[in-house]
């Protein structure tokens, strides 16, 4: 089936059945590899994009179901304010250890500020619950997010 999306501000023509995840479409339809794969479950985040600015599990998003929306990924974020600033954060708290589960963390931690520009620690870790990082870098991501926020 053919589907027309809207991937960081421009159009892609995509030829596959409607029930294949978001994720592969990215991946390996689009060659998009910033968003990764993780457990195919959406429970480690890893696959996290955006959705019309809101955060979503790549793997269990459906192409049928993304519709006209618009999609942003990793390999964009920096051109929102919020990403560029948690890019920034990223690298100057070197929050990255093995990076694998990074381009998920941002991409949660983008669609927080954009909500909510001020967050708590609260808001901040109810935000990142769902994104897992097996280096354990929570702290340098909780700090790389409150310095892009300026709290």
């Amino acid at each position: 089936m053919a589907f027309t999306l809207k991937i960081n501000g421009t159009p892609h023509e995509v030829d596959v059945d409607g029930d294949i995840p978001l994720l592969w479409v990215l991946r390996d339809v689009l060659g998009m590899t910033g968003t990764k794969f993780g457990c195919g479950q959406a429970l480690c985040g890893a696959c996290t994009v955006h959705v019309d600015g809101q955060a979503v599990r790549s793997c269990q998003t459906t192409i049928d179901s993304v519709g006209d929306s618009a999609v942003t990924t990793i390999e964009a974020i920096g051109r929102t304010p919020q990403g560029a600033a948690l890019q920034k954060a990223w690298l100057e708290l070197e929050v990255v250890q093995c990076g694998y589960c990074q381009s998920g963390q941002i991409m949660s931690a983008a669609a927080l500020l954009k909500d909510m520009p001020k967050p708590t620690d609260d808001d901040i870790g109810a935000a990142m619950s769902g994104n897992v990082c097996r280096c354990g870098t929570y702290q340098r991501i909780r700090a790389a997010i409150r310095l892009a926020a300026g709290v």
